[in-house]
C-alpha cells in the first residue's frame, strides 16, 4: 500500500475536475501516492468524466452530499493511508509538488500537518501573487484574527522568494492543500462539521497543536489555487461564516478564563466592524455580523462538554501576541516582514 492519499472532495464539480485534474495527474508521483476523488453524491457528469478521461484516478462515491468537513472525515476513515493530502478541486499543482511535503513529513515526525506555498492561479507563473487563503502559512493575532506570511487583510504580496528558505513552524496551515498524518487527524476529531465552511482548517491545526504536534510550511513545494469559487470575497454569507466560526474556534480551544476575557474584547471589535459596514451601507454584512454573534451564542453549547485545554497556545508565541488590527490600520504595516516578530 502506498503511504499517501491525495484526496479531492467533489460535489457537482465536473468543470473544475476537467480544468484542474490534468495537472494533478501529470504532477503527482503515483509511485508514492494514490489520487482519490471522494464524490459527495454528485448529480452532474463528474463520475462519467473521471471514468472516461482520468481512469487512473480512484473514486470513492458517497450516496449523498456529506458536506466539506464530514466528507473529508469520512474519506480519511475509509482510506486509511498514513498521510493524506486534502486538496481543493480548484488547485493546479506544479511538477514534483508532493515530494518535498512527503520528505519533510517523513523527517519530522512531530509535524502533523503541513502546507506548501499557495499561489494564486491566474497570475503569470514567474511572478505570481500569493493566494488569499493560506499564502505562505498562517498565524493568529492576540485577539484570534488570522493573518498570513504573504497576506495581511486585503494586502496580498507578490511572490519574489521572500518566504523561501527553510521550512517554518506555523499556527495554522491552508486547507487548500494540506498534508496531514491521518492518525493524528482522526485522533483530534478531524474537521468540525458544525463549521460548514471557512476556518475549519485553522480550528483543526489548533487542536493538533494542543495535542502536542507541530504545523509547518514547506516552501520547497508550491501549488496554484483559484480560490473564491464557492463564496467570493465580500459575500455576506462568507462574512457570516468567518465571524461565527472564528468565535466558535476561540470558544473551543482557549482556556476558560482567557476565553471569557477574549470574547468580551471580540464583541467590542465586531461591534466596531458592524458599525463600519453600516456606515458604508453594506446591509448584507451588517446582518451577517449580527447573525454570526446570535448563532454563536446558541452553537457554543455544542462544545460545553469539551475539556478546557491547559495551555494558552494563542498567546504563548510571539506571533499570537501581535495586535494585527493595530499594526495594519494604525501603524500602517502592510507586509508580514515588517511586523515586530522574532520568527518572521
Amino acid at each position: 500500500m502506498k503511504k499517501i492519499a491525495v484526496i479531492i472532495l467533489n460535489w457537482n464539480g465536473a468543470a473544475l475536475l476537467r480544468q484542474y485534474m490534468p495537472s494533478v495527474v501529470a504532477g503527482t508521483d503515483t509511485t508514492i501516492a494514490d489520487i482519490i476523488v471522494a464524490d459527495n453524491g454528485s448529480q452532474d457528469d463528474s463520475l462519467e468524466l473521471l471514468a472516461r478521461e482520468f481512469p487512473e484516478v480512484h473514486v470513492l462515491p458517497f450516496e449523498k452530499n456529506c458536506g466539506f468537513a464530514e466528507g473529508y472525515n469520512r474519506a480519511i476513515k475509509m482510506t486509511k493511508y498514513p498521510l493524506t493530502v486534502l486538496l481543493n478541486s480548484d488547485v493546479r499543482v506544479s511538477s514534483g509538488w508532493l515530494e518535498p511535503l512527503a520528505a519533510y513529513m517523513e523527517a519530522n515526525t512531530d509535524v502533523a500537518a503541513a502546507q506548501p506555498k499557495v499561489l494564486h492561479d491566474g497570475e503569470p507563473d514567474d511572478t505570481p501573487m500569493f493566494e488569499y487563503a493560506g499564502a505562505a502559512g498562517g498565524y493568529l493575532d492576540c485577539h484570534g484574527y488570522p493573518y498570513c506570511r504573504g497576506r495581511l487583510f486585503d494586502t496580498i504580496e507578490r511572490d519574489e522568494g521572500q518566504y523561501d528558505g527553510e521550512p517554518q513552524s506555523l499556527m495554522w496551515a491552508s486547507g487548500a492543500c494540506l498534508v496531514v498524518r491521518s492518525r493524528a487527524y482522526l485522533a483530534v476529531g478531524g474537521l468540525d462539521p458544525l463549521f460548514f465552511a471557512h476556518m475549519e482548517e485553522i480550528d483543526l491545526c489548533w487542536r493538533l497543536r494542543l495535542a502536542g504536534h507541530r504545523v509547518a510550511y514547506v516552501p520547497g513545494s508550491h501549488v496554484f489555487h483559484l480560490g473564491g469559487g464557492s463564496l467570493p470575497q465580500g459575500s455576506p454569507r462568507k462574512t457570516y461564516l468567518n465571524f461565527r466560526n472564528n468565535l466558535l474556534m476561540l470558544y473551543k480551544n482557549l482556556p476558560h478564563r482567557e476565553r471569557r476575557r477574549l470574547l468580551i474584547i471580540r464583541r467590542l471589535y465586531d461591534t466596531l466592524a458592524l458599525a463600519v459596514e453600516f456606515l458604508k451601507g453594506h446591509w448584507g454584512n451588517v446582518k451577517a455580523i449580527w447573525q454570526a454573534h446570535r448563532d454563536f451564542r446558541t452553537m457554543r453549547h455544542a462544545y460545553d462538554t469539551m475539556p478546557s485545554p491547559q495551555s494558552d497556545l494563542l498567546h504563548d508565541e510571539r506571533a499570537g501576541r501581535i495586535n494585527i488590527i493595530w499594526q495594519y490600520y494604525v501603524k500602517r504595516v502592510k507586509t508580514f516582514d515588517r511586523l515586530p516578530l522574532d520568527n518572521g
